[in-house]
């Protein structure tokens, strides 16, 4: 594979896109569009690491190789719908997805990690996917009903053999001796997402290898196993592709050597069946272990951009106060042990309660004179020597103060007296 230009998407919204460019920019570095994704961007010109900009550290990008990014896209969910990605960490594709579904819609994510599942949920955080929930868990055996997921994402553990001239080492490490606990899981996984399917309902299963039983024998075999039917892929412009290594494979992905980007393959199936009208389902509010809490109320909470936060709750679990999407709470069954967006701390009980949002819960900073105390920062200057440790002199005043860049959205700042310093670098 060749990868002559380094990748990235812009994870604003479509508004802020030039003021994310501008922030690039005035830290010298420059990119063009990719054809494939109105998002995507190659660089041009990198006068440092791109994972030391001021816009990737306050989660304005996110870097992913551009063949990542063609599984959200190729399973293509409609604005509002929800998505459950099985595995999802480091978040790459969750937060693509998010991003695909907009603010009514909704993706939960899986992971069996511990570690892994600190990664994922810390790249939401950054970039601001508020409408996700995570799960620690096995995707195959959380405790979802069946039946239920119009859209499931499936990018299973694989070989990794496409990603073969980043990982040198991964042909030794996944040799085709040692690919039989790979394959074996796969198949589980797509049994699992089969079930999980509303009839009708589609699953993108992708992998980061080119190896043939992990990529068109898994097809095969689903097309024989399982309810399930493939359906066609469009070739999204920008990429070679490669021809299926089985026959009978029409419409499957398979990014070729001689293109720029990771080796993918990819191959989207449909469930067999007439789609049926939304299952009602019941809130699982009362049974959650944390506290509803109304943080309009709370101390603290005054002009905040409350009215930014998708449909859903905002609970208190132990002094930390999580955002609940709608979807979330209708969907995810009592027992389920899940995480929703952090927002802040809450303090103090009764009238003496307070609440102060997480430096990185940007949804909440108004627009300037809208509300709470915002900085409108002009010149990267000024976030450069915040990210160092520095900090400002501002008015005084009580609680946090909202940081952008030209009316970009970046942080809170904490406020001592007169001096406004920095917490999330």
């Amino acid at each position: 594979m060749t990868r002559t230009l380094r990748s990235f998407r812009l994870t604003c919204p479509a508004g802020r896109v030039p003021l994310a460019e501008a922030l690039l920019r005035a830290q010298g570095f420059d990119f063009e569009p990719e054809p494939f994704f109105d998002r995507a961007r190659r660089l041009t010109r990198e006068p440092f690491a791109l994972g030391e900009s001021l816009a990737s550290r306050f989660g304005h990008i996110y870097i992913q190789d551009r063949s990542s990014m063609l599984p959200p896209l190729a399973l293509n969910p409609e604005p509002g719908a929800a998505v459950l990605d099985m595995c999802s960490a480091p978040g790459s594709k969750t937060g693509l997805l998010a991003g695909l579904v907009g603010p009514e819609g909704f993706v939960l994510g899986a992971e069996p990690s511990a570690d892994r599942i600190g990664t994922l949920r810390a790249n939401l955080r950054r970039t601001g996917c508020v409408n996700t929930a995570t799960a620690k868990g096995e995707a195959q055996s959380l405790p979802l009903p069946d039946g239920r997921w119009a859209y499931i994402q499936l990018d299973p553990p694989c070989s990794g053999w496409g990603t073969a001239e980043k990982n040198p080492r991964v042909m030794e490490l996944w040799d085709e001796s040692r690919t039989g606990p790979l394959v074996a899981l796969q198949k589980t996984l797509l049994a699992r997402a089969a079930d999980l399917l509303a009839p009708g309902g589609v699953v993108l299963y992708s992998t980061c290898t080119t190896h043939v039983e992990e990529n068109e024998a898994q097809v095969a075999w689903a097309l024989k196993a399982l309810d399930l039917e493939l359906e066609p892929l469009p070739a999204p412009p920008g990429f070679t592709f490669a021809d299926p290594l089985l026959p009978g494979m029409a419409g499957v992905l398979r990014v070729a050597e001689e293109s720029d980007g990771q080796g993918f393959f990819l191959a989207r199936f449909r469930k067999r069946g007439e789609p049926c009208a939304p299952v009602e389902r019941t809130a699982q509010t009362a049974s959650l272990p944390g506290q509803r809490i109304d943080p309009r109320r709370l101390a603290g909470c005054e002009g905040l951009a409350w009215d930014r936060l998708p449909p859903g709750e905002v609970h208190d679990f132990g002094g930390k106060a999580y955002f609940l999407h709608r979807e979330a709470l209708s969907r995810i069954p009592e027992g389920m042990r899940w995480q929703g967006y952090g927002l802040g701390r809450v303090a103090g009980k009764g009238d003496r309660e307070t609440f102060r949002p997480d430096g990185q819960a940007r949804v909440l900073i108004p627009e300037p004179g809208r509300g709470a105390d915002v900085l409108v920062v002009e010149d990267v200057a000024v976030l450069e020597r915040l990210l160092s440790g520095q900090s400002l002199d501002f008015r005084p005043g009580e609680g946090p103060v909202g940081l952008t860049f030209r009316g970009l959205p970046l942080a809170w700042l904490s406020r001592k007296g007169r001096r406004l310093v920095l917490s999330v670098k």
